[in-house]
Formats: C-alpha cells, sequence, structure tokens
C-alpha cells in the first residue's frame, strides 16, 4: 500500500474515533437538558444506540447501504460484512448510523418504554436509514443520478433522525404536566453544564464528522479538508451567536439552552455544504439556521404542542432540510447566488421532500405498530417517580 493510501485509511479511522465521541456528547446533552430522575435512562439509550448500531450496521445495514445497487433503491444484502480492505469504512459509516438513532432518543425522552426504544433504534439502523442512504451515497444510488448534494449528512443523516424523531414524540404523547389548558409549561433540564459540554464535544466530533467525509487527506484533499474544518466552525458559530442574539431579543435575555442549540442548529445545516460553499456562503448559512432555530422550536412546542425536550426535531430535522436546501442557494459551483439559476436548489428540494417522506411514513409505521403491540410509553406512576428508577432499579445521583 503505498503512503498516500495509508495517509487517506488513517484520516477516515481518526475521524471515525471523533464521531465515535459524539455518541457521548449527545448523551450528555439528552441528560442535561431533561430531569435528573431519568439521566441513567438516557445513558443506556445512547450506549445500547451504539452498541445495536454496531452489531446491526456489520451484520446487515452497511450492504443494504452500500452493496451493489438493486434498481438505484437498495443495496444488494450480505450478511456479517468482512472485507479487509474496507474495514476503515464499515468503522466510519457504523458511527453515522449510530447518530441517526440517537437523534431520536432525545425527542422522546423521560417517558418511553426502553425495550420499545431497542426494537425502533434496531430498525433504524438495518433499514429505515440504510435505504434512504444508499439513494445518495452509493454512488450509483437514484439522487445521486439526478445530482443531489449532501456531502455529510444534513439530510442523510441528521434529517432522517430529525424526522423519526418527530413521529415518535407526536405518538408517544407530552410529558405529564407538560401542557395544561392548552399552554405549554417550562420543564427545565438539571444541568445545563453537562448539557454545554456536550455541545463543545459535539462540536469537536463534527469536524471527523464533516472533514471525514472527504474521505480522503492526502494530495489535493488536504486543502479540502481544511476548508471543510473552517466552513463547519464559522456555520456553528455563526449560529450560536444568531441564536442568542434572537433569543435575547424575543426573551429580554441570551437563553443558554437556545444558544447551545443554536451551534447545533448551524453544525447540522452545514453539514450537506459544506465542501460546496465559500467560507461567506457557510457563515449566513449558519446566521440563516441560527433564526430557524429559535422559532422552530418555539413553533413546535407552542403551535403543534409536540413535546420534544432537547429540540431535536428542530435542530435535525428542520436546520438538515434547510441547510440541504441551502446547498442550491449558496454552492459556489451551480448554486443560485453564483449564476446557476433554480435547477440545483430544484434537486435539492426533491432530496429533501423524497427521504423526509421515507423517514416519516417508515418510521411512523414502525412507531404505530410498536405502540399498537407493547406500547410506547411507561406508565404514569413510572413517568413521575422517573424511569431510572423503574426501568434500571437504580439513581443515578446518590
Amino acid at each position: 500500500m503505498d503512503t498516500n493510501a495509508v495517509l487517506d485509511l488513517m484520516w477516515i479511522v481518526v475521524c471515525g474515533i471523533l464521531v465515535f465521541f459524539m455518541q457521548a456528547g449527545f448523551t450528555l446533552v439528552e441528560t442535561g437538558f431533561t430531569r435528573s430522575k431519568n439521566t441513567g435512562n438516557i445513558i443506556m439509550k445512547n450506549l445500547m444506540d451504539l452498541c445495536i448500531g454496531s452489531l446491526g450496521f456489520w451484520a446487515i445495514g452497511y450492504t443494504i447501504m452500500y452493496g451493489d445497487s438493486i434498481e438505484s433503491f437498495i443495496g444488494n444484502p450480505t450478511l456479517f460484512f468482512d472485507d479487509a480492505e474496507n474495514m476503515h469504512n464499515l468503522f466510519f459509516q457504523t458511527v453515522f448510523a449510530a447518530t441517526a438513532a440517537t437523534i431520536v432518543s432525545g425527542a422522546i425522552a423521560e417517558r418511553t418504554k426502553f425495550t420499545t426504544y431497542l426494537i425502533f433504534s434496531l430498525i433504524m439502523t438495518v433499514v429505515i436509514y440504510p435505504i434512504s442512504g444508499h439513494w445518495v451515497w452509493q454512488g450509483d444510488g437514484w439522487l445521486t443520478d439526478l445530482g443531489f448534494i449532501d456531502f455529510a449528512g444534513s439530510t442523510v443523516v441528521h434529517s432522517v433522525g430529525g424526522w423519526a424523531a418527530l413521529m415518535a414524540a407526536l405518538l408517544v404523547g407530552p410529558r405529564l404536566g407538560k401542557y395544561t389548558n392548552g399552554k405549554s409549561n417550562a420543564i427545565p433540564g438539571h444541568n445545563l453544564l453537562i448539557g454545554a459540554l456536550g455541545i463543545f464535544i459535539l462540536w469537536l466530533g463534527w469536524f471527523g464528522f464533516n472533514a471525514g467525509s472527504q474521505l480522503a487527506i492526502s494530495g489535493d484533499n488536504a486543502n479540502a479538508v481544511a476548508g471543510i474544518v473552517i466552513t463547519t466552525n464559522l456555520a456553528a458559530a455563526a449560529a450560536a451567536l444568531t441564536a442568542m442574539f434572537v433569543s435575547w431579543g424575543l426573551y429580554g435575555k441570551p437563553d443558554i439552552s437556545m444558544t447551545l442549540n443554536g451551534a447545533l442548529a448551524g453544525l447540522v445545516a452545514i453539514t450537506a455544504g459544506c465542501a460546496a460553499v465559500s467560507p461567506m456562503g457557510a457563515t449566513i448559512i449558519g446566521i440563516i439556521a441560527g433564526v430557524v432555530i429559535v422559532f422552530s422550536i418555539e413553533f413546535i412546542d407552542k403551535k403543534l404542542k409536540i413535546d420534544d425536550p432537547v429540540g431535536a426535531v428542530s435542530v435535525h430535522g428542520v436546520c438538515g432540510a434547510l441547510g440541504t436546501l441551502l446547498v442550491g442557494v449558496f454552492a459556489t459551483d451551480g448554486g443560485l447566488m453564483y449564476g446557476g439559476g433554480f435547477h440545483q436548489l430544484g434537486v435539492q428540494a426533491i432530496g429533501v421532500l423524497a427521504i423526509g417522506a421515507w423517514a416519516i411514513a417508515t418510521s411512523f409505521i414502525v412507531l404505530y405498530t410498536l405502540k399498537k403491540t407493547i406500547g410506547l410509553r411507561v406508565s404514569k406512576e413510572e413517568e413521575v417517580d422517573g424511569l431510572d428508577i423503574h426501568e434500571h432499579k437504580t439513581n443515578v445521583y446518590n
């Protein structure tokens, strides 16, 4: 193997390790933004996403996503992937699949049965995520043929997770006491410090998520990787700053959780176009995401009355779709702002709608079936006492 090939392989492995650590970030954000009595349950769900995702994606998910294309729709599945020359790719894609599953956990925190969640996590990793991922990333998928751009997964990973989270939150229903007489009541998270630490870990991991998706670092790829790191960072910074100012205007004070979610909104939004836009384009995408995230969280909570404790639907679903569409506006090659007309924007819209419809329909069918068979929700008593003591016979804070 020549030096460049070794460099590229090593880059993919190192970035995969960074993305692996994002599971810790998700765990901290989710626990920090919810109540202390459910912390252990959230730890277990995030841990199991990683474990189930690793085994399921290796067993069949990877080939459903990356196997030889059948009608540009699905990969030819083979069991227990074992190709010595592609183990680095298996690892990198496995941690992406686990990320898509974890997004759902936050939206249904504090009230969902652990057993039901485990089943959904498996189906998400081996069916829902890899099939729509095949359309974009395998090389012969029908969205690839259209020219759809989603470099690192604003739609492929984040929106799929976000729209599944929307269906899950809708079907599980709100937490007890969240809505009284049509009014939304805030249920504060128990520890914004660990929530903030989680955001920093996710931001760090995102450099692996986006820059690793170049899948190489040798030769001219090095400059591309460095550019992706900059667009990723600028979008996150611009979105966090914007969300802070918007929340300041709305609530009279700069809101901590909105600002933290603003950073995530920028990261999710830039993920599709991180290799296709300029630093200025990335900053503008971040600013747009920073405005949208605040109003999206408010709208879903107060108007739709859907209880999403961590804002996962807004961060991943809404900002994932938004960022994917904005590639059609700000891509330096073919974007609307660069004289490319509306063609790319149209292709982006087709991809966002198709994958959104797929994620919503499949997750609804799976979750509705689970609801009618083993149930989605814990009992009232379990919810009041906390899931830690009932689901796991323990407390995290003793």
